[in-house]
């Protein structure tokens, strides 16, 4: 395929790097979630990041974070698509690795506590991964990626109502599961 002009352009390769890569964690953590595997995440990071800037002329808006993550949301359904035939692991097939980020980040003050935190961390990340496709996306969105509900709704292309219903379910679904693993025996 022919190299153009426009994309053999340093001014616009330098505005592109400027204006996207500082969304590139949250492109990745969304990546992560939705396709639930780290080389995968990379994968399709890099496919959004070559479309965003085969098609960086055109863009007018919204803010760049959620024009990135709707991007990463149609490469991610694209792969979906692909594997309709293979099988998918179930959440509790999920392999937990110590490159996966933490929730958060507080220094424990004893090592009980960091069991503690660990088991947590898993417990949530678990929980997140149980919820449905339009919830646990929506939820990542808002909790993770700090997205306003109107840059939510842009990046998914719902309704702003639809993304506070979906935000509301979403965190009633995690406080419920969470409360039924706090009953469960350790």
């Amino acid at each position: 395929m022919p190299v153009t002009s426009s994309s053999n352009d340093p001014e616009k390769a330098r505005r592109f790097r400027d204006a996207a890569l500082p969304y590139l964690d949250d492109v990745y953590t969304l990546a992560r979630y939705l396709l639930r595997d780290p080389s995968d995440a990379e994968d399709a990071v890099q496919e959004c990041y070559l479309r965003a800037l085969k098609h960086f002329d055109s863009y007018r808006g919204p803010a760049m974070k959620p024009w990135l993550l709707a991007i990463l949301r149609n490469v991610c359904r694209a792969e979906y698509a692909r594997r309709a035939g293979a099988p998918i692991a179930g959440i509790e097939d999920a392999e937990e690795t110590a490159e996966q980020a933490p929730l958060w980040q507080e220094t424990p003050e004893t090592p009980e506590a960091q069991v503690l935190r660990d088991r947590d961390a898993s417990t949530i990340r678990r929980l997140v991964e149980a919820l449905a496709e339009p919830f646990k996306e929506t939820f990542i969105l808002r909790e993770i990626n700090n997205l306003s509900y109107r840059e939510i709704a842009d990046a998914v292309g719902a309704p702003v109502g639809t993304v506070m219903s979906r935000l509301a379910r979403a965190r009633a679904m995690l406080r419920s599961a969470w409360l039924a693993e706090e009953e469960q025996p350790k």
